[in-house]
């Protein structure tokens, strides 16, 4: 039971960072650093959810790990090429799930390189129900947000 948010992100605003043969937009979340090289935190944070939003770039058969937290749900999107990821093959218009144990992402690009999206967060545990563009925990309180909507209290 926040107060409704919003905030636009420009393209200008995600950080990117360049290995050999990766690219990654960091949307939200962070990347470690490694030796030589700092960290990055991306362009949005969010204390109870801890988001992480990559935008990852391949070329043909590179290689780009992430940790992620225990606990974390996760998944990888392929939007083009293929990746292997943690063994199993995943095709274009396709997800992985991942396990939540805090192995993290062990993504490979195919020949042909593959770009894809990794996003993870904390659960939150709680019942979700969802009209238009509000998110409550029950439908009596989609009911009231639509009402206060209507009345103009959501400004």
């Amino acid at each position: 039971m926040r107060a409704p948010w919003y905030r636009d992100i420009g393209a200008a605003e995600i950080p990117e960072v360049q290995a050999e043969g990766v690219l990654v937009r960091v949307i939200a979340g962070a990347l470690p650093g490694v030796p030589g090289a700092p960290g990055v935190v991306g362009a949005m944070q969010r204390e109870n959810t801890e988001p992480v939003y990559l935008d990852i770039h391949l070329q043909p058969g590179a290689r780009f790990e992430q940790p992620l937290p225990p606990g974390h749900n996760a998944f990888v999107y392929v939007y083009r090429g293929a990746l292997d990821v943690a063994g199993t093959a995943v095709p274009v218009q396709r997800m992985a799930i991942l396990a939540n144990r805090g192995d993290g992402a062990a993504l490979v690009a195919g020949p042909q390189g593959a770009r894809a999206l990794l996003i993870a967060g904390r659960p939150l545990n709680e019942p979700i129900a969802q009209h238009g563009p509000f998110v409550m925990n029950t439908h009596e309180q989609i009911h009231a947000a639509v009402e206060d909507f209507r009345a103009g209290r959501l400004a």
